[in-house]
């Protein structure tokens, strides 16, 4: 009884995994790679090619798997077929037997199965023991077949530096595996040999390619599973860091948790409590709203004036939206949001000339100075940053600007070291101020509304000129 209670213990804690939606995407694509598998059913013929004094075994050819998704997934368009079949070869089910680079080619370039033990449904997390152990042994096979790549070379000798100390260990066991190797048949051996070449390509790919097999770290967090067991290829230990794979050596139960664990589960838990949260109608009315705010100004969806620069060779459109002259569409979307206004260059202008009216500007001069030095070349960084703090935060600075004493400690602090980013905490401080407080009496004042006003009644004069003149040529 005690037996049967611990293995419905167990069942139940791997439930969750069948249901996370990784599991959920390998079991569609497994039951795809098994139609496509199964003849008898319709499937692709595998088949053995014969080669230059050599045969290839167990092969189909990426015309033939294309071919197969177009007319068993009623796919009209053979270019989604493609994208498809490279997305099962990302995840190892399908790979070319002589490239490293996992993807699909409607051509007749040679694939082949991945065997099911390597499928990642099995919850693979190998370890760099593992890697360093199928390295080693390639270099102790057939050279001419299985000779490193130029990334696993690099590979290799990264990982005998981390491990020098249990290198021979590892050496042995990639020593005893070709042994065992040795003794099958030469045609299962060149098979399993690509099966294994092919599952380190998904775990370790090539330098360039996505790694199907991450997940992200947020993703991770909220998981948080204390029952997720790291699943070792070979059953060797990462310097202890983690247990031997579940296949050679059952699960250790997990530790009864401290007070101090309790204690840090509850302040965690307080945190997510008082966390901001908003009801998903609302964020949905905040996404519509802002989508039809900005509909007018996406000229894949509105017409713009006098011609749209994305459909025909006329950049008269962007020479209006950079010159100093803005049309009443651009006057308009200044009263979007601060940072609408400043992305526009007459924006700037006119918000600078009413803060300057206000004898404020010193506040807009510092944001603007603080963008500049994000995007000057580094060896002239560290002046720049100290001729801001002179002309600004210094005691006695002609053009001093109010900050909040955390604000200006944190930047005191960070000019110790000047970076591109040291005056990012003032500079946050003194954007919310003009936000809260300039910002809302600019599009009161007489500048924003007579600006606004003169430009609906009749649109912006350079745009009428230049319509007139596409128009009349």
């Amino acid at each position: 009884m005690a037996e049967g209670s611990k293995d419905q213990g167990v069942a139940a804690i791997s439930d969750p995994e069948e249901d996370s939606p990784n599991m959920i995407v390998y079991r569609k694509i497994e039951d795809i790679v098994m139609r496509i598998q199964d003849e008898k059913a319709g499937g692709v013929a595998i088949r053995t090619v014969k080669s230059f004094l050599s045969k290839i075994p167990s092969v189909v050819s990426g015309v033939d798997i294309v071919q197969w998704l177009m007319k068993n997934l009623s796919i009209d368009d053979p270019a989604e077929a493609i994208h498809l079949g490279s997305l099962i070869a990302a995840h190892g089910y399908i790979f070319p037997i002589n490239d490293h680079v996992l993807t699909l080619k409607d051509d007749g370039t040679l694939y082949r199965f991945q065997s099911p033990y390597f499928w990642p449904s099995n919850c693979w997390e190998p370890e760099n023991t593992d890697y360093a152990i199928y390295l080693c042994k390639r270099t102790m096979q057939n050279k001419a077949r299985l000779e490193l790549a130029d990334y696993e070379a690099e590979n290799l000798a990264r990982l005998q530096r981390a491990f020098a100390r249990k290198w021979e260990f590892i050496f042995m066991q990639a020593e005893a595996q070709v042994k065992i190797d040795r003794k099958k048949d030469k045609a299962e051996r060149k098979i399993l040999d690509s099966q294994e070449r092919a599952f380190w390509d998904v775990h370790r790919p090539v330098p360039g390619c996505v790694n199907t097999t991450e997940m992200d770290i947020r993703k991770c967090r909220r998981e948080r599973n204390p029952h997720r067991v790291k699943k070792s290829v070979y059953g060797v230990p990462d310097d202890g860091q983690s247990q031997p794979s579940p296949i050679h050596i059952s699960s250790q139960p997990t530790r009864k948790p401290t007070k101090e664990d309790v204690q840090k589960e509850i302040t965690f838990l307080n945190i997510q409590l008082d966390r901001h949260c908003m009801k998903v109608s609302k964020v949905a009315d905040s996404l519509m709203s802002y989508t039809e705010q900005f509909m007018e100004y996406d000229p894949f969806v509105s017409a713009t004036e006098p011609s749209n620069p994305w459909i025909i060779d006329d950049t008269s459109f962007w020479d209006l939206e950079a010159s100093r002259d803005p049309s009443q569409q651009r006057v308009k979307k200044w009263g979007f949001a601060l940072e609408e206004a400043l992305k526009d260059p007459a924006g700037r202008d006119q918000f600078l000339k009413f803060l300057e009216s206000e004898f404020s500007s010193e506040n807009l001069r510092f944001w603007l100075a603080v963008q500049d030095l994000k995007r000057r070349p580094l060896q002239e960084v560290s002046s720049r940053a100290q001729e801001i703090w002179q002309e600004f935060l210094a005691e006695g600075a002609p053009s001093s600007i109010n900050l909040d004493s955390h604000s200006y400690e944190r930047t005191s602090q960070n000019l110790k070291d000047p970076g591109r980013y040291s005056f990012e905490d003032a500079q946050e401080h003194i954007f919310k101020l003009m936000k809260s407080d300039s910002y809302a009496r600019f599009l009161r004042s007489n500048i924003y509304q007579d600006l606004l006003f003169a430009r609906k009644k009749g649109k912006s004069l350079t745009g009428k000129r230049l319509t007139g003149l596409m128009q009349s040529s």
